[in-house]
């Protein structure tokens, strides 16, 4: 089965964006619309302190009618955020992200952010797998 580190090496953008929590939740979601993604990391250093997602966004700023623009990062992210190894299979990753309603997982080696998954990255691999496996399973039968 793929690991997280081959759906690393095979996305096409490897950048990972990532906020402080001191930004303000515009600063966030301006970023976010600007590189067309639905969450970013939360960093202090190169150590992950939360995940700020559009859902975080809209239940906690849009609903609780809080203002983007005076309210920081720190106040509506996700503090206590799930991450994954490169080790961690793809099947583990859409096990975890499906149980506990995720569709982002950080992922860290030593301490460090080294790359994010999406739930797209997942199923893309998957599919790909079940590619493979079809086309082996295809010889295997025609001889």
């Amino acid at each position: 089965m793929t690991n997280v580190a081959n759906v690393l090496k095979d996305k096409t953008s490897i950048s990972v964006y990532t906020i402080s929590p001191e930004a303000t939740v515009l600063e966030a979601i301006t970023l976010m619309a600007e590189k067309g993604i639905g969450a970013l990391v939360v960093t202090e250093g190169e150590e992950v302190a939360g995940i700020l997602s559009e859902r975080d966004y809209t239940r906690k700023i849009a609903l609780m009618q809080r203002k983007s623009f005076d309210t920081t990062v720190s106040e509506i992210m996700t503090a206590k955020v799930l991450t994954v190894s490169n080790a961690t299979t793809v099947e583990e990753c859409l096990n975890l992200m499906t149980d506990k309603h995720l569709r982002h997982l950080p992922v860290v080696e030593n301490g460090k952010l080294i790359g994010l998954v999406s739930i797209g990255d997942l199923v893309k691999a998957t599919m790909e797998d079940q590619k493979k496996l079809i086309e082996q399973l295809q010889q295997y039968i025609s001889g």
